[in-house]
């Protein structure tokens, strides 16, 4: 169970703004693995993959590597790419989003490489398609046929749409999965006009596959409405061994770049991955630890579609294996299935357990889920987290980072009732990430948990924050959602094999919803529990989470995915509270000193919070709050 061969395809200096000389190496790492042991670990059809002459599962993935030639820093950092692109410098340094898969690598201010860190990225992912531009994985495959599933909401109308995820948009649709059978008659495709609406079966005369990949539908598919086709699939590429390539990689780097440890992040999808790999409990190999700390960044509640048969690892919001509970990290009771179970229950009895920071924004609470990472599944009471990790909501913020101009129609297609959010909480990610590296390293324990809780008042249900929302007359108004249209995890029935990890689609919902809890918000709007950056804590807006689809796009009493909302005080509201701009940063000062007071912000990003407040005051003050159109993907700076 290792890495059995490294392959170098390029090697070369990698220069940015930094102190010290890196070089970049990309290769190709040759995994070889246990097929029974890894089935007796849960990796779902790996004992049914082709095996080599001797006996064991081989397959291959992209590695990418930033080493420091001075070694003066034994610390390494491995991301899980997001769809095979490399996002690791986006959050922490800053750099250019990488809206177009891209194989350059943008360092940024240079942050991560400035405090010596070796940084690696690991391909996994067997339904992206291998490019320099984005990292994959080739993966075994179960010479099995069965049933998968493919859900649809589009934002516009179309008719015909290929057989792959539809969220990702220009970051590249994942490889789609072929029917077997073009003319298939036991093939459905059914249709509901609300999240929990009951489904309504498309005629099969209606639609057909006009190739095995593309399905075509007579009148067209209609925005909003949501779509779930099933179809049977000719093989099974074993997605588990994903996990298993992320996990000995770890544990390989430890070895040939000399690290003392290793940390591992993941952001949404990818973080959403690092909690299955801690659910199955695979950090732990023969030699110890595959990973000393995770920093598991917007992955809420849930786990993903990386460990089950047909498994799409692109796919989010199916109803299916990763939605299903436990939810937590300590034990407890499922009300619904009697089962008790931890997210850490085998990691615990594995051992190498790592130390865990969770940081998710309001988007993974509004979409009903994060708040059952620290609550009961029963009734929603706190549950205080094990001692080896951390939870912080960053408050009033979208699923990634915000950015300017104020906009509601996105370079994916994707339009808003609302000015998507503005919030840019990357100097938190920052301070979460070097104090996780201190945390392993140095035993310095990080800030406590800081998140909604139901025993202070800080968690409110979604309904009572949009009636505060509706009820405010002082400040501009919001298009809201409507309450009962927002999504919560249910408990669902997979049918018979689902313990084996097959599954029969759609998913059925067998119970009521788990609790979901979202933070109260203040007079202004903005979230109270968790850590506010100081834009947030001194605002010239409302920030939200969550963000409704605008009427063009259908269905526009749900949310969207991923993004939130930004309403603008007006100029005159702005120069009320704070007079001019130094008196406003005079302020946002202030706030960003108590965050380095309580250990969530660095000392040397107060100056950072300033810059990034001030653009915020200008754009809404000087330049006026006018909505833009998006910008191009290849110029967003």
């Amino acid at each position: 169970m290792a890495v059995i061969g490294f392959d170098v395809t390029e090697r070369r200096a990698y220069d940015g703004p930094f102190d010290r000389p890196y070089e970049r190496v990309d290769g190709v790492a040759r995994y070889a693995v246990d097929p029974v042991w890894e089935a007796a670990n849960g990796i779902v059809d790996i004992d049914l993959a082709p095996r080599a002459d001797d006996g064991l599962v081989h397959f291959e993935g992209d590695v990418t590597l930033l080493r420091p030639l001075d070694r003066a820093r034994r610390t390494g950092i491995v991301e899980v790419p997001n769809r095979g692109r490399r996002t690791l410098l986006g959050l922490y340094n800053r750099a250019a989003p990488v809206l177009e898969p891209t194989a350059e690598i943008d360092p940024g201010d240079g942050f991560l490489l400035r405090h010596g860190f070796t940084l690696a990225w690991c391909g996994w992912q067997w339904d992206v398609p291998r490019s320099p531009a984005r990292m994959g994985l080739t993966a075994p495959v179960a010479g099995v046929s069965g049933e998968v599933q493919l859900r649809l909401q589009l934002h516009d109308p179309a008719e015909r749409v290929a057989l792959t995820d539809q969220h990702t948009g220009q970051l590249g649709n994942h490889l789609p999965v072929p029917t077997a059978d073009v003319d298939d008659p036991d093939a459905r495709l059914v249709v509901r006009d609300g999240l929990w609406a009951d489904p309504v079966e498309i005629d099969r005369a209606a639609w057909r596959f006009d190739t095995p990949t593309t399905v075509v539908l007579d009148g067209g598919f209609e925005p909003g409405r949501i779509y779930d086709l099933v179809h049977r699939t000719p093989s099974s590429p074993v997605a588990g061994a994903g996990l298993l390539a992320v996990r000995d990689l770890g544990r390989y780097l430890r070895a040939t770049e000399q690290l003392d440890h290793v940390l591992a992040t993941g952001q949404s999808q990818c973080g959403r991955f690092l909690r299955t790999l801690l659910h199955l409990g695979l950090n732990h190999t023969d030699d110890g630890p595959a990973y000393d700390g995770m920093l598991v960044h917007i992955a809420g509640g849930r786990r993903g579609e990386f460990n089950h048969r047909f498994a799409q690892p692109s796919v989010q919001p199916t109803p299916s294996f990763g939605h299903l509970f436990p939810f937590a990290d300590e034990s407890q009771t499922d009300p619904h299935s009697g089962r008790h179970e931890g997210l850490l229950d085998r990691q615990l009895a594995a051992g190498s357990v790592p130390k865990i920071i969770y940081t998710n924004t309001s988007s993974e609470y509004w979409r009903g889920d994060a708040f059952l990472a620290h609550a009961s599944a029963a009734d929603g009471a706190d549950v205080e987290p094990p001692p080896c990790t951390r939870h912080y909501l960053l408050s009033s913020t979208q699923h990634g980072p915000g950015m300017l101009p104020l906009m509601q129609e996105s370079m994916f297609g994707s339009k808003g009732g609302n000015a998507f959010n503005i919030v840019d909480y990357t100097p938190l990610l920052r301070a979460a990430m070097l104090n996780l590296a201190a945390w392993v390293a140095d035993a310095v324990e990080p800030p406590r948990s800081a998140v909604p809780r139901l025993d202070d008042g800080t968690a409110v249900t979604r309904a009572e924050v949009l009636a505060a929302l509706r009820a405010r007359t002082d400040l501009p108004p919001v298009t809201l959602p409507a309450a009962d249209e927002l999504c919560r995890l249910h408990p669902l029935d997979l049918g018979p094999e689902a313990a084996a990890g097959i599954g029969s689609y759609p998913a059925r919902v067998t119970g009521d919803a788990y609790p979901c809890f979202v933070s109260a918000v203040n007079d202004d709007g903005n979230e109270i529990a968790g850590i506010a950056m100081p834009d947030v804590t001194v605002p010239v807006a409302t920030h939200t989470g969550w963000n409704p689809r605008h009427l063009d796009s259908g269905a526009s009493d749900q949310i969207l995915d991923y993004v939130g909302s930004t309403i603008p005080f007006t100029a005159e509201q702005i120069n009320e509270r704070y007079g001019d701009e130094e008196s406003y940063l005079a302020q946002i000062e202030l706030a960003a000193d108590r965050l380095v007071l309580e250990g969530f912000l660095l000392p040397d990003d107060v100056e950072l919070c300033k810059r990034i407040a001030a653009k915020r005051y200008r754009a809404l003050v000087a330049e006026g709050a006018a909505v833009s159109s998006p910008p191009d993907p290849t110029s967003v700076p």
